[in-house]
């Protein structure tokens, strides 16, 4: 039987207990995907942003709420951090600048590697950086992702 298949936008999260192929594009953005091997369950989020600044919505496009919603949505599923792995993609600079507040990707990946650190979470493979997007498809089931760099000038 195939495994559904699930698209995540910018600023989405998506856990299922269910095995799933959950799949999205990325430049700047990174995408977390966490793994639990023991109950083999898995769940991405894709954030924009590195720092919520605490105005407006607390939403998951920012990379200190989607992490944290991500490794909660898992643990509201029974998977203890103990168990958890992460892999991490994206962080691209696509559009080229030298002005640090525009280097949203190397922010986004810093924030990424940052908080999964802080919360005890090792980051078993990561694939981020770079001057191209990446296209991924995450298994929940056995945890394994498979990457396409597109983009790119011609």
């Amino acid at each position: 039987m195939e495994k559904p298949k699930h698209f995540l936008y910018p600023g989405a999260i998506y856990v299922s207990h269910e095995p799933s192929m959950i799949t999205t594009i990325l430049g700047s953005c990174i995408a977390v995907c966490l793994y639990d091997s023991v109950l083999q369950i898995g769940g991405m989020n894709h954030f924009m942003l590195p720092l919520w600044n605490g105005q407006g919505l607390a939403s998951p496009r920012y990379g200190n709420i989607a992490i944290d919603k991500l490794i909660r949505k898992l643990e509201s599923l029974g998977s203890s951090k103990a168990n958890i792995k992460a892999k991490v993609f994206g962080g691209g600079e696509i559009i080229a600048t030298n002005i640090n507040q525009f280097m949203i990707g190397d922010r986004n990946i810093r924030i990424a590697k940052d908080l999964l650190h802080e919360e005890g979470i090792p980051i078993v493979s990561s694939s981020v950086g770079g001057k191209l997007g990446r296209k991924i498809i995450f298994n929940t089931q056995t945890g394994e992702v498979r990457q396409k760099y597109v983009g790119g000038q011609k």
